[in-house]
């Protein structure tokens, strides 16, 4: 099974990507299953539109799309009510860019929605590569404060930040790179090959529509690496992480 780790719906400042478009490529692809977080403006402000965006596509392609839940912390309580909304609607993620939000990972102000990540046994995927609020290590230190909820770091540092995706991904040990933009020669086999990281701390993630998802696939499948491995990054890590939030 192939799960895709990332992916946003709607429109972007400069990219967009429809859910119909979306399951095409999947099916191009064999891709089976994909979460999906909305646009930059509904992860910044329009949190609700947002939500209801990737309910609904999931909604209409059961089994195959994933909802990411998205609320700005700055709102306090009624980031948390989004995120119960969220829930109710079929999420099963939070989705976190602390760029487009702004704030600092390490400030408190997410703290109330990891809170509710935790109780729901939710992944908490986190973009980061950009400096100085969404970076690795900064995110290693928010995953080490919360042993008990996994985290995706989206892009692992890409692509100036790379350096310090294996420091942070060895520093947590419930932190967990994605592939996305990562040759499989350097950044891929470094992650992969360190005995303290391994591949079933990566997950496979086209980061659509930002990229190219076949070259992404492509770049995961040419990785000279076991089946049993690549069937980890590919899916069943990812898999294992949703397994753990409440249905």
């Amino acid at each position: 099974m192939i799960v895709d780790a990332h992916v946003r719906l709607g429109r972007g400042r400069e990219v967009s990507l429809t859910a119909d478009r979306l399951i095409a490529t999947m099916d191009t692809l064999g891709v089976h299953m994909a979460l999906v977080a909305p646009d930059e403006r509904c992860i910044a402000y329009d949190n609700r539109a947002g939500n209801e965006l990737v309910a609904a596509a999931a909604a209409a392609a059961p089994g195959r799309l994933i909802p990411y839940a998205v609320a700005n912390p700055w709102r306090g309580k009624a980031a948390v009510d989004e995120l119960k909304r969220a829930r109710d609607g079929g999420a099963r993620a939070l989705n976190v860019d602390s760029v487009l939000q702004g704030f600092d990972l390490l400030d408190g102000l997410l703290d109330p929605l990891l809170d509710f990540a935790a109780g729901e046994g939710w992944p908490v995927y986190v973009r980061t590569g950009t400096p100085p609020n969404a970076l690795p290590m900064p995110l290693a230190s928010l995953a080490r404060r919360r042993p008990e909820t996994p985290f995706v770091m989206g892009r692992s540092g890409a692509t100036d930040f790379w350096i310090d995706a294996a420091p942070a991904l060895r520093y947590a040990p419930n932190l967990y790179g994605d592939t996305c933009y990562a040759p499989w020669d350097t950044v891929l086999n470094e992650l992969g090959g360190d005995p303290e990281i391994g591949p079933s701390r990566l997950v496979f993630s086209t980061d659509a529509p930002y990229t190219v998802p076949g070259a992404e696939l492509r770049r995961v499948l040419d990785w000279p690496i076991g089946g049993e491995a690549r069937r980890d990054v590919l899916g069943g890590t990812m898999a294992r992480l949703l397994g753990a939030a409440h249905t």
